[in-house]
């Protein structure tokens, strides 16, 4: 279930603009009219009632995305992220909704810390927000939550993220209880044995640099087991933030003998190796670490061919003081709700290395479709959860210019191609950058001195 807090519904026209939705298999120069949040007709040319005209000329109108894992940092670190500002960001990227994950503080593995953060969405959340509860109490993987009470309550799946179930037994009966309610474990695969005290990928980069090393086995022999264990159980899995090739391998093998289990990958694993740590950015520390381009490549192969279905940003807001500090001292994650288009559309879309259309399907259809959600999609009778993109426009990647509460962006003073012109949520326009420019441009004309008369 996701919630979020009640917008004027949309009455929209989008005038001629290239409308692209690969699950519908709509690719055309086409209107699309939008009455009270729904969408009423797709054609040539319609009607505008006295609605809203937007031209969407040169632009490309496509599904919503939907984030699968997303840390809102809420309730315990607000300082860092809020539901507010967490999802304004996501309207900002493109998001028609965000799933947010449970370690907090306190961990969301109760009823009442769960019901709380649903009635905050209910009057903070901009987009739609759906929240996993913890697989195990306080994420210790000692005891169990009361999955049932959590999913009537309507948490979307359990997770320990952040770290792993580290016991297999826990992690069975988990996956028992978990077959009761319906949903799905989303996991975060780590073998602490192997990465513990680990700040990078272990390789060259890090000989080389002195730093403690997270090998990539410590990820694939966790994915091994836990795809055994689904199997054993027959129950569905999802794999959180994967980032090594043999982790797609084993997936890949374990689809094919109808295992139910998805996966997911970042934008930052899909376009970055760990030759960026060479720079010492702490924004470029991340949990899993950058990995070798083998893996790179094993994970956009992945991405191209479904073995991997969805792109979850793993958005991990931290404080300014909290990573300006030296590499090893600082925390992992780094932010991506609001650069995750523009990033992927320049480094992998305009070089050739993935087709659009592959890419708005990962970021829509693929995550909507593992968590049971209702697809973003251009028809008519269906919700509006559309975003309009300017491929030829810029995202300037700045400090000041963030919705996010923090600016732990690895993509700091970038220039990316393409731009999120509007995003379109649960029926309501959550972001307009067309009418930012124009109250930005009004803000900058007021601050001018006034010309002297003569």
């Amino acid at each position: 279930m996701l919630w979020a807090s009640e917008q004027e519904r949309a009455n929209v026209v989008f005038r001629g603009g290239r409308v692209l939705d690969p699950a519908e298999g709509i690719d055309a120069r086409l209107d699309v009219r939008i009455d009270d949040g729904v969408i009423t007709a797709i054609a040539e040319t319609v009607d505008a009632n006295e609605h809203r005209v937007v031209d969407a000329t040169g632009l490309v109108l496509a599904p919503a995305f939907v984030d699968p894992h997303v840390h809102l940092r809420t309730p315990g670190r607000e300082d860092e992220e809020t539901i507010a500002s967490g999802s304004a960001a996501a309207a900002a990227g493109g998001y028609c909704a965000i799933l947010a994950m449970p370690n907090t503080d306190p961990v969301v593995d109760s009823a009442a810390i769960f019901g709380a953060l649903v009635e905050t969405a209910k009057r903070e959340a901009r987009v739609p927000v759906g929240f996993l509860a913890a697989i195990t109490r306080g994420q210790s993987g000692e005891e169990l939550t009361e999955m049932g009470e959590l999913a009537d309550a309507g948490a979307i799946a359990f997770s320990d993220d952040g770290v792993p179930v580290s016991s297999a037994g826990m992690m069975r009966r988990a996956l028992q209880y978990a077959s009761i309610t319906g949903r799905p474990l989303a996991l975060h695969c780590e073998e602490q044995s192997l990465s513990r005290g680990g700040h990078v990928h272990e390789g060259v980069v890090a000989a080389e640099l002195g730093f403690a090393a997270y090998p990539s086995v410590a990820e694939s022999v966790m994915v091994e087991r836990d795809l055994s264990l689904a199997a054993f159980e027959e129950q569905p899995i999802h794999l959180l933030h994967l980032s090594a090739a043999e982790s797609v391998a084993a997936l890949r093998r374990a689809r094919e003998h109808g295992v139910r289990a998805s996966g997911e990958v970042t934008p930052h694993h899909l376009v970055l190796t760990d030759d960026a740590v060479r720079t010492l950015d702490t924004n470029v520390k991340m949990s899993p670490p950058l990995r070798a381009e083998r893996d790179r490549v094993a994970l956009l192969d992945a991405l191209r061919d479904g073995t991997i279905e969805a792109i979850g940003t793993d958005h991990a807001p931290h404080a300014r003081h909290e990573k300006d500090v030296p590499f090893e001292a600082a925390p992992f994650g780094v932010t991506g709700l609001e650069t995750a288009f523009a990033v992927l559309y320049s480094e992998l879309v305009e070089p050739g290395l993935l087709p659009l259309q592959t890419l708005l399907e990962r970021l829509s259809s693929g995550p909507a479709r593992i968590f049971g959600l209702e697809r973003p999609r251009i028809a008519a009778g269906a919700q509006a959860n559309v975003v309009l993109l300017d491929l030829a426009g810029v995202t300037r990647v700045t400090e000041n210019g963030f919705q996010s509460r923090s600016a732990n962006s690895w993509l700091l003073g970038r220039a990316l191609k393409s731009r999120v012109a509007m995003t379109v949520a649960n029926g309501a326009v959550v972001h307009d950058e067309r009418r930012l420019d124009g109250a930005r441009e009004g803000a900058e004309a007021a601050a001018r001195p006034a010309p002297e008369r003569k």
